[in-house]
């Protein structure tokens, strides 16, 4: 799990990274929740996601937003950070020109910069969403969503209500050409407080029915 600086644009990043062992392994950046609330790339559910995908052959990092641990600058309410996310995104193509398959995760703000971002980057084929705070932030973007993927929401989440993530799915899932599951964890809360096991348990099962034989 080496840790690594790349440029930004607003200065350095800062990141951990974990290259697979595989021969031209699909590759995967996980997105830390909202800097001002103590969201960092060391956050339980961010570190829980990274591990998956490592566990599973994936090339994967995770990285600090700008102005979080060693990164630098400050935060800019979700548009710097959607560069950052990009520019971590380059860097991670950069060293693995191959790959057959680019995911894209993130918790509660850093999912809302991950659907962002599939929406500019054609190369990502499948998503991760945990807690989409689809109350808090326009979700409009996804019209139509490109990209196949996962929603995972604590039905007790305390800040999201379970109804704007049925609307957000229902959109999503109106569009014939992809399709999104939605997986409710009964009574965890929107941090997924002392339920990192079931979280971990779903992701494995969408890998298994979602990667290629070869993939796992």
């Amino acid at each position: 799990m080496p840790e690594v600086h790349f440029n930004g644009p607003e200065g350095r990043l800062e990141g951990r990274y974990h290259p697979s062992t595989k021969n031209n392994p699909p590759i995967a950046i996980v997105l830390h929740p909202h800097p001002q609330h103590g969201g960092t790339m060391n956050n339980k559910i961010v570190y829980t996601v990274y591990n998956a995908f490592a566990e599973r052959g994936f090339t994967v990092m995770r990285f600090n937003f700008r102005g979080v641990g060693k990164s630098q600058g400050e935060f800019d309410h979700g548009i710097g950070e959607l560069s950052d996310a990009a520019a971590a995104l380059d860097w991670l193509q950069s060293f693995n020109s191959n790959a057959p398959r680019c995911w894209v995760a993130g918790f509660s703000f850093g999912a809302w910069i991950g659907m962002q971002l599939l929406m500019r980057r054609p190369e990502v084929d499948r998503f991760l969403s945990l807690a989409p705070p689809a109350n808090m932030f326009d979700f409009s973007f996804l019209a139509p969503c490109p990209s196949s993927g996962l929603i995972i929401h604590g039905t007790n989440d305390q800040h999201v209500p379970e109804t704007n993530i049925l609307q957000l799915y229902e959109k999503l899932s109106s569009q014939k050409t992809i399709t999104v599951d939605l997986e409710k964890i009964k009574d965890a809360d929107h941090f997924f407080t002392d339920r990192l096991n079931d979280v971990k348990q779903i992701i494995d099962k969408y890998f298994d029915n979602n990667l290629t034989n070869n993939q796992r």
